[in-house]
């Protein structure tokens, strides 16, 4: 964190959760709070907005492969190049982690971080191309079509991963599969979407 440049597109959301780490490391240093701040990486799972003109990219691709089958659509337009890589949690883990580290004392924490790069990532440790994303969740959809890389459209930053071995130290790993949160994802989806 704070060694190189934002990616343009997510700048002002980088400088605001900068922005709530640094605030919360500060407040523990002068008043001796126990502020505890988490950066996942990218997430997903139940409740998620699936609407795919403002959504994520798994819920996105979720529901353009659903469309996709239920229109039996002959191709999916999936944007870029399929290349870049990127990291997924399921929030169920997320929570867990987030129980995992408000649960250990004050002290062992203290021991794993410096006061001054506090936070802790908390992700799996292993990314996927879009390319791969993209046909997993053509599988757990059941679309039958093929998928159409849109090379026109930007690929955003080549690879989002996040190192985890702090929280793995501190006794915490994800525990879904990326299959299966993405199989768990596409159940609430078919149970609560209403468009």
């Amino acid at each position: 964190m704070l060694s190189g440049q934002l990616e343009p597109t997510n700048e002002p959301y980088a400088i605001a959760k900068i922005a709530g780490i640094k605030l919360c490391e500060s407040y523990n240093r002068e008043y001796g709070t126990d502020y505890r701040s988490l950066m996942p990486t990218n997430l997903y799972g139940p409740n998620d907005n699936f609407q795919s003109k403002n959504a994520h990219v798994i819920p996105a691709l979720i529901s353009k492969f659903h469309v996709g089958k239920l229109e039996n659509k002959p191709f999916v337009e999936v944007w870029g190049s399929g290349r870049p890589l990127r990291e997924f949690l399921y929030v169920d883990d997320l929570a867990e982690a987030s129980i995992h580290i408000m649960g250990l004392d004050k002290k062992i924490l203290e021991s794993k971080v410096n006061p001054m790069l506090s936070h802790i990532n908390i992700g799996t440790g292993e990314d996927t191309s879009i390319k791969d994303l993209a046909q997993i969740i053509k599988d757990v959809v059941g679309f039958c079509g093929e998928i159409v890389f849109n090379t026109e459209m930007p690929d955003g930053v080549k690879r989002k991963q996040l190192d985890v071995s702090k929280i793995e130290n501190m006794g915490w790993r994800a525990s879904m599969t990326l299959k299966n949160g993405l199989e768990e994802t596409y159940d609430w989806f078919l149970k609560n979407n209403r468009e």
